[in-house]
């Protein structure tokens, strides 16, 4: 029988710190110099963040058992998937603010950083808050629902000037007209000054922010283990810059992705509220859907959603399926 080794603050320490020398190795290393990030380059990083995910997925298993790696793994499909809605925001922020491509990565690399301190933040609170009172996660489902069905029938907008957060950023700070290379922060007339970049690493973390809050109760749906739940949204956010890279110029092509992404939220919300969540009995209307049933259907919807949006644009380019 496998030993299960129990987690201790050693092992976040570890995590953390492992993750903390990969991020300052990607800035100070690969991209010390500012370029632009061509698609076989992100390709190459997306893939090793994969295998990095799904190497500590292994060693979950060889530590702590089949069932917690499982989740991870569904845990982490779950937020890899749901953050490719965040690459189309990201990329219309972008396009907005004429951002140059050799300096996109300094602002994603920036703002994942951010990303990750404030999911660390809300994790902790909100696993602390379920193991209080359990019946939060039928609140979570159906947030989760609510949310998906909502996105069916709406359509991403985004107005980074009309932003209460850029409006607020704006009557603080003074904010220069043009860019100063990847610099933040400038003189401008003897006095410091925000640039537009960042104005953008603003409105990205705002954005984020915005994400994790239908994010993160997914992954409560699959467990509400906070090393789990926190291990599987890093490397999600970890592996989102080089996927923004890989599918920013193919955006247009993906056009059903978004309701296969609202998809997911519902049956993930539909899970939290059919699931047993405690060690009562369950309730009349109340079944389990195992990790590995909620794998499949999750990564089958993102794949269907992925084919039928290639074969829609094939279709209307006058190409053949």
């Amino acid at each position: 029988m496998l030993a299960v080794v129990p987690i201790t603050p050693w092992h976040w320490i570890a995590f953390v710190g492992c993750v903390l020398v990969l991020l300052m190795l990607d800035l100070q290393v690969f991209h010390r110099r500012a370029h632009e990030v061509r698609f076989k380059e992100a390709a190459l990083w997306s893939a090793m963040w994969f295998a990095l995910a799904m190497a500590f997925g292994l060693g979950l298993q060889s530590l702590r058992g089949p069932t917690e790696s499982l989740e991870f793994l569904t845990g982490y499909l779950i937020e890899l998937s749901l953050s490719m809605d965040n690459i189309f925001v990201i990329a219309l922020v972008f396009a907005h603010f004429a951002i140059p491509s050799k300096q996109q990565h300094r602002v994603l690399f920036w703002g994942v950083l951010g990303a990750l301190v404030m999911r660390g933040l809300m994790i902790g609170v909100g696993v602390t808050l379920l193991q209080m009172m359990h019946w939060l996660l039928w609140v979570c489902g159906t947030f989760l629902v609510y949310s998906g069905i909502k996105a069916l029938f709406s359509k991403t907008r985004i107005n980074p000037d009309e932003s209460r957060v850029i409006g607020l950023t704006r009557r603080f700070f003074p904010v220069t007209s043009q860019l100063d290379g990847q610099k933040f922060l400038t003189r401008q007339e003897g006095r410091l000054a925000l640039t537009p970049l960042a104005l953008v690493l603003v409105v990205v973390e705002t954005m984020d922010l915005l994400f994790a809050v239908d994010s993160i109760p997914a992954v409560f749906a699959v467990t509400t283990r906070a090393f789990i739940v926190f291990t599987s949204n890093v490397f999600a956010i970890l592996g989102l810059r080089s996927l923004y890279f890989v599918l920013a110029g193919a955006i247009a092509y993906f056009r059903f992705l978004r309701y296969g992404l609202s998809v997911v939220l519902v049956f993930i919300g539909v899970k939290m509220l059919l699931d047993p969540h405690d060690r009562q009995p369950p309730l009349w209307f109340q079944t389990e859907i195992p990790i590995s049933i909620s794998l499949i259907v999750v990564g089958g919807i993102i794949l269907s959603s992925i084919l039928l949006s290639v074969l829609a644009g094939r279709w209307k380019e006058g190409r053949p399926a």
